[in-house]
């Protein structure tokens, strides 16, 4: 039985291990996955560790995304374009993966049916989050694409790096004073660390959704923020999760499974707690 985990720290709280367990047993795959708790200063030492004992593949979460970029000797081009793998495929050596923001897309374009061809797009937060997010959502070809960030000029270095691919404007929360947007996608943990944040009145165009790359049992701040300002649809990041894995376990097992039936699974546990 071949192995895979996912490291982070913390990571008790994963449900990366139910996840993959489900993707396996629809796909006729044989593995066993695992939840692995990294040392903060001890990353590089546990991947190998569980390497050397036979693991093929790992998921990566918070805090080592950009510690796994820098370990990896070759790379996707969307890992290159993120500066953070979230996915890592052990053979000869290691390749580098960065799922976050095809699982991103997926969930809003597939799962909720939202196309962002045309539309006025906000980015919030310019950290680890959003630097997955950035060449995909650029790949969907927004009418406009805007990023703020409390330290705007984090969101413009980044908005450099992507410069080739299409526009994207940055500036601080300050700046969204009398525009509009009909897609706002919250990349910060303002909703984990129990923050408003700064939006002003009429941000949120008729019928737009609010998407909030965190999840939880229910409404998430950010959610409840958006309802309250009149966005016509809103979603948490479970979907994002589950997408994000079904990229990853395509590119382990060259096989894709179906995301629907899992995400329900999750939704129907989040809801009965």
């Amino acid at each position: 039985m071949e192995r895979y985990a996912v490291f982070g720290n913390p990571i008790a709280h994963s449900k990366s291990p139910t996840i993959h367990a489900r993707f396996a047993a629809q796909t006729g795959q044989s593995l066993s996955y695992e939840a692995i708790l990294a040392p903060l200063d001890g990353f590089a030492a546990a991947v190998a560790e569980f390497r050397a004992a036979g693991g093929r593949g790992a998921n990566v979460t918070v805090p080592f995304k950009e510690e796994a970029f820098r370990l990896c000797q070759r790379l996707t081009s969307r890992a290159e374009r993120a500066g953070a793998v979230n996915t890592l495929v052990f053979g000869d050596d290691i390749l580098g993966d960065n799922t976050d923001g095809a699982g991103l897309l997926r969930d809003i374009t597939i799962n909720l049916g939202q196309s962002l061809a045309g539309r006025r797009l906000l980015l919030l937060g310019a950290g680890g989050a959003a630097r997955g997010a950035l060449a995909p959502l650029l790949a969907a070809r927004p009418g406009r694409f805007v990023m703020v960030n409390i330290f705007p000029e984090i969101a413009a270095k980044l908005a450099a790096g992507v410069a080739d691919l299409g526009e994207v404007a940055t500036g601080d929360f300050a700046d969204l004073a009398g525009q509009e947007f009909d897609v706002i996608i919250n990349a910060t943990s303002a909703s984990l660390s129990g923050e408003t944040l700064p939006l002003p009145p009429g941000i949120f165009a008729p019928g737009s959704l609010a998407y909030d790359m965190m999840y939880g049992q229910g409404e998430t701040l950010f959610m409840a923020q958006a309802r309250r300002m009149g966005a016509a649809l809103r979603a948490d990041g479970l979907g994002m999760l589950v997408e994000q894995a079904a990229e990853a376990f395509a590119l382990w097992r060259d096989v894709r499974p179906e995301t629907a039936p899992v995400l329900a699974d999750l939704r129907d546990q989040l809801t009965a707690k």
